[in-house]
């Protein structure tokens, strides 16, 4: 059997919540997409059948959030995919991914899944394993994905880097960060979110000491879209202990013009942190419109920090 995914858009780290049938709304929104869909092993669920749903929610008349599942109940979810994406036309929406589209597109309440260009199609199978793909039509159903079948966390990425890994996942608002590897202590940890919703989580040597450091990117859900970040550093080998990080958006030269959304990186062994100026610290066309902070990370006195190391302006 070919196994699918299913399609969940998540706002405010709500799943589950899936609207009613397409409205008929003039001019068109990303409201006549929002709902629930299902292909047709659904119906079978009962049966064991690996089944595969999807959610669409708006987020603005022209935008809308999508994520990828796959039923984690009874095996390891097989797939997974998470974007943003924005209207097209009346009954497509569009996500981004290495440079290539995909469009979500609604005809007769199914809703199909595809590339812009047929060559591009085998980036539909980089989300899953097994040789699925999240490629296929979902029809719409009334009601909520299964509750007590479907994938019910908003973020999870496995990371590796040589003999060592992490494994992170947010579930009911809750951060958690799973290492693997460490000769003494390999205990999971926590972190509520308190208002924030985790973006991306990287791994990489920032102070070049063979062992990998793991950074948690967050962004701030109350609408100023603030930047934040988690990290934790191995101990040589043995243990992890958190990274000490100073998010204070204070009145220095380097926060001038501050406006949030904010994109955080991991280059080679520097952390770097951007972000646009909003408008009022751009004098002119000449100004520089984006400010790039890059860190360091170094032994402190009790924990290692992440140090400002230069900034720029672009």
């Amino acid at each position: 059997m070919k196994i699918k995914l299913f399609v969940l858009g998540v706002a405010s780290l709500s799943i589950l919540s899936c609207g009613g049938m397409k409205k008929d709304l003039t001019p068109a929104t990303t409201h006549d997409l929002s709902g629930c869909y299902a292909d047709s092993d659904y119906n079978n669920r009962a049966e064991g059948y690996d089944w595969v749903g999807v959610e669409v929610v708006a987020l603005t008349d022209t935008t809308a959030r999508i994520a990828v599942r796959s039923r984690s109940d009874i095996k390891t979810p097989t797939c997974r995919f998470d974007a943003d994406a924005s209207l097209v036309g009346r009954d497509s929406l569009k996500a981004s991914y290495d440079g290539k589209n995909i469009f979500f597109t609604l005809k007769d309440s199914v809703l199909s899944v595809g590339t812009e260009f047929e060559q591009d199609a085998n980036l539909l199978n980089f989300f899953c394993s097994g040789g699925a793909s999240i490629e296929g039509d979902y029809k719409q159903i009334d009601g909520q994905l299964d509750p007590a079948q479907v994938d019910l966390r908003s973020f999870a990425s496995f990371l590796n880097w040589n003999n060592f890994s992490y494994e992170v996942e947010v579930l009911n608002d809750t951060l958690f960060i799973q290492p693997y590897g460490l000769e003494i202590d390999n205990s999971r940890v926590s972190h509520e979110l308190n208002g924030y919703t985790v973006v991306k989580a990287e791994i990489g040597d920032l102070n070049i000491d063979g062992f990998p450091e793991v950074l948690v990117y967050l962004q701030s859900t109350d609408g100023s879209k603030k930047g934040d970040i988690i990290g934790y550093s191995i101990n040589n080998g043995k243990s992890m202990s958190q990274i000490s990080y100073d998010n204070t958006i204070d009145d220095s030269e380097k926060f001038v013009g501050y406006q949030g959304n904010d994109d955080f990186a991991i280059v080679e062994s520097t952390f770097v942190r951007r972000f646009p100026l909003a408008e009022s610290a751009i004098k002119d066309k000449e100004s520089p419109k984006n400010r790039q902070i890059q860190y360091k990370l170094i032994d402190g006195e009790a924990s290692r920090v992440l140090t400002v190391d230069k900034v720029l302006a672009y």
